[in-house]
């Protein structure tokens, strides 16, 4: 794994969408990585623990999601250490997994641009670099040089909307991949409630 270049991908992923799936993707591509991980979080501090759908679940749908692209793993480092998630916690375990790797954080760049509010903020910079993951034609320039910013496709579609239109009995194919259609269906997730 020595000089590996591996960006990180973290999110409740309830569930998770083709917008995750583009973005991780192109930052991919664009910074030239050789692998993504999608890190499910345990809890994240702002949203209600375990949330509508348990991490078992949305591990498994993580894990389906990125069956067939050998560029995308799953990570279960934040299931496994359990309680709030803090990007520090999840990068220090990483770290120690893979001690030879550049790691690469991807967020979005609203949450980037909040980064000296993030729980431990100077220890964050230390162990990876960062990623700001914007739309098209919405400019957004490097905070000195703090994180790099790279395009991704617009996709209009949302997490919160998936479950909503689950509960509505309304389709989510092509918002979400098949087997994670398939596996919402077959597990009942999100039926009767689904607000965060």
């Amino acid at each position: 794994m020595a000089g590996t270049r591996v960006g990180v991908l973290g999110g409740t992923f309830d569930p998770i969408h083709h917008g995750h799936l583009a973005a991780a993707s192109e930052v991919c591509a664009s910074l030239g990585l050789d692998r993504v991980l999608l890190v499910p979080t345990a809890a994240q501090p702002f949203k209600e623990p375990d949330g509508p759908a348990h991490a078992e679940h949305r591990l498994a749908m993580c894990r389906l999601a990125v069956a067939h692209d050998p560029r995308l793993d799953v990570s279960t480092v934040d299931i496994d250490r359990g309680g709030t998630t803090f990007t520090v916690d999840t990068l220090e375990d990483l770290r120690a997994q893979q001690p030879d790797a550049e790691l690469y954080f991807i967020a979005g760049a609203d949450a980037l641009a909040r980064l000296s509010e993030w729980r431990d903020a100077d220890r964050l910079l230390a162990l990876a670099r960062f990623v700001a993951v914007t739309r098209p034609g919405h400019a957004m320039s490097p905070s000195s040089g703090a994180y790099a910013v790279v395009e991704a496709p617009a996709l209009d579609v949302s997490s919160t909307d998936v479950r909503r239109r689950v509960g509505e009995g309304r389709p989510i194919r092509y918002l979400v991949p098949h087997a994670v259609a398939d596996y919402i269906q077959e597990h009942d997730l999100y039926i009767g409630g689904t607000d965060d």
